[in-house]
């Protein structure tokens, strides 16, 4: 079918015929492109029209067929944040005319509306909240949008109310698109096959996902729905992975091949709209449209096996902890002395301590020298590290290392928690910069960054010499050690090495390091590090299964995978997966110990067994060494 017959097609009937490619993101392409956060991109479509224009352009000739609008925020009560709200007409219907000018008669136009109810206006009148969606869809409608797309709700209650109000006021298609947490559920709990029943009965035609997440989370989402809708197709815009924060500045790791790989996967699961939100590009949207173009679906039930996702830890993560205030050799002079082990186990997101504290004990029985703790890691509300830290040194004694992000306290907080690490006796730590609060589960949450890592380094340093972060001295000195992060993962080691030297500058005593993959990396790290007069402690993760093997690839930054490992993990799930990715630690190992006394270990999913087994590998292997 030409381009030209299927432009005659509704967007309802198209839907019926094929695959359409959507296209990518509108707010993170313009701060790529050097537009500042804190102001409104909605208001480009009256200010910067040119440029919104042209961004709906490149998405169009990348081979986007569904446009989505540059209207997300663009309700009265969003826009009130900017005094904008007397222009919400002239901002929607000016972002329709935009979309319809920049594309080709075969595209079609949806006018894109976001949730209104998320962070602190979760409590706003559900009269007001109707009006300002009544109001949007109304300027939207009258300008001739193709669609209305219903992107990044939470809530199912939410949903069905701006559900209810675009079926009072037209008949055209409609997308419903959940941004979720958890696998299985609505943000406020709806299991995902009564929100898909619910929706189709109010007369819903598409129903899917974005943002949250990238290609592997939102697999998730649609493989834990179990039973939903047939007759009802799925739309699927994830983001480009889990968004970094290096020098002031968001990045995305997810790159157009692994969106091209994924699109495929995402059709054979049902989707027929598959585009890009967060941190996506045209060249994103490119690859997608070639990858889907005359592609045929699966049949139902092929390649969805079971999704899952390791859930990495801090950007990186170290450490072990003190219990008292003795001659007991800190985690510095004991890498010195021998080869040492780190094993990283993640705070539970709820408030069941058991599994995290039966690990802890299997690692002490099998003498790990250290349980270290991310800062609510990916931005993720997870129990505190400092309360753990205590647990672990009461209940089971053995070392605590906590991270200390930057992102969730201002001096005074973090001076607090530094004075309560002290009074506890743990005293081994590690500085990290802390991934943004906005993709998190808490997105609405302020990323605070009063200090950098560099800074937080010092500064913890300086309570060692009893001073406080006023400048005032204390009446008595605490006694840090203190770590940074390193990434060894990039382009140029010898630029990273150099990053990492400004740490050491700024006061920190050992290096973790993210995981490495690649047994010749390894040894390069070595070489590049060996001037250093820190110890270093090599991260190595044993991968789970095949698809959490992509999902580190291509989703989350830092991390990378060798050609080899990849191909290694390719299609292996459950235990035949977590015996091969400890196989591939094993050997990892076997490059890292002549070279590295530290030895970190990431406990993916809390499968401590892995850990245990590699630390026991430690042991052995270390012993035939010495």
């Amino acid at each position: 079918m030409s381009g030209a017959l299927a432009a005659k097609l509704s967007l309802r009937e198209a839907l019926a015929e094929r695959i359409l490619t959507g296209d990518g993101a509108i707010g993170t392409y313009l701060y790529q492109m050097g537009f500042p956060v804190g102001v409104s991109y909605e208001e480009f479509n009256v200010l910067k029209p040119d440029v919104i224009e042209n961004v709906h352009r490149q998405y169009y000739e990348a081979g986007a067929r569904v446009i989505e609008t540059n209207t997300f925020s663009a309700n009265s009560v969003k826009l009130s944040k900017y005094g904008l709200e007397s222009e919400m007409e002239a901002i929607n219907r000016a972002g329709v005319r935009i979309a319809r000018a920049a594309v080709g008669p075969d595209a079609y136009v949806v006018g894109a509306i976001g949730s209104i109810r998320d962070g602190k206006l979760k409590n706003l009148r559900t009269s007001l909240v109707a009006d300002a969606y009544e109001q949007q869809m109304k300027a939207l409608l009258e300008e001739g949008v193709d669609g209305l797309l219903l992107e990044t709700f939470y809530d199912l209650a939410e949903m069905k109310l701006a559900m209810s109000i675009a079926r009072k006021l037209t008949d055209i298609a409609v997308i419903c698109q959940f941004a979720v947490e958890d696998v299985g559920r609505t943000l406020d709990g709806v299991a995902l096959s009564d929100a898909f029943r619910e929706l189709k009965e109010m007369g819903a035609d598409v129903i899917g996902f974005n943002c949250r997440s990238g290609p592997n989370g939102i697999m998730r989402a649609i493989d834990s729905i179990g039973e939903r809708p047939e007759d009802v197709p799925m739309s699927v815009y994830p983001n480009a992975g889990i968004p970094d924060y290096v020098d002031g500045k968001y990045a995305y790791s997810a790159g157009p091949e692994y969106f091209a790989e994924s699109a495929k996967r995402f059709a054979d699961r049902g989707a027929r709209i598959i585009g890009g939100c967060c941190g996506t590009t045209p060249e994103h949207v490119a690859a997608m449209a070639a990858a889907l173009a005359g592609y045929v679906p699966a049949a139902p039930g092929a390649n969805q096996a079971e999704s899952t996702s390791i859930t990495v830890t801090e950007t990186l993560a170290g450490g072990t902890g003190e219990g008292d205030r003795d001659e007991t050799p800190n985690i510095v002079d004991l890498v010195k002395q021998r080869h040492t082990v780190i094993v990283e186990l993640d705070p539970p997101r709820d408030l069941d301590i058991s599994k995290f504290m039966t690990g802890a004990a299997a690692l002490k029985e099998i003498k790990a020298d250290a349980i270290t703790m991310a800062d609510n890691s990916l931005a993720v509300t997870r129990m505190s590290n400092l309360a753990l830290a205590a647990l672990l040194k009461e209940r089971v004694d053995i070392r605590p290392l906590v991270h200390i992000a930057c992102r969730d306290r201002n001096l005074i907080g973090t001076q607090s928690h530094m004075m309560g690490l002290d009074a506890l006796g743990i005293d081994h730590v590690l500085a990290v910069t802390g991934d943004p609060a906005r993709f998190g589960d808490l997105p609405d949450s302020s990323s605070v960054y009063d200090l950098t890592s560099f800074e937080m380094i010092r500064m913890i340093k300086q309570l060692n010499d009893g001073i406080a972060f006023s400048g005032k001295p204390l009446k008595q000195r605490a006694k840090f050690v203190v770590g940074a992060a390193f990434n060894p993962n990039v382009k140029h080691l010898d630029k990273a090495v150099q990053r990492l030297e400004r740490k050491i500058a700024s006061g920190a005593d050992y290096i973790m390091t993210q995981p490495v993959y690649d047994p010749e990396l390894i040894v390069r790290i070595a070489e590049s590090t060996k001037h250093l007069d820190v110890p270093v402690f090599i991260g190595i993760m044993p991968l789970a299964n095949g698809r959490n093997a992509e999902y580190l690839h291509n989703e989350v930054p830092g991390i990378q995978l060798s050609d080899e490992v990849r191909s290694r993990m390719a299609g292996l799930e459950g235990e035949a997966g977590r015996a091969e990715g400890v196989r591939i630690a094993k050997e990892l190992l076997d490059a890292a110990l002549p070279h590295f006394n530290g030895i970190y270990l990431i406990t993916p999913f809390m499968f401590y067994d892995m850990a245990v087994q590699l630390t026991e590998y430690v042991w052995q292997n270390t012993k035939q060494l010495s």
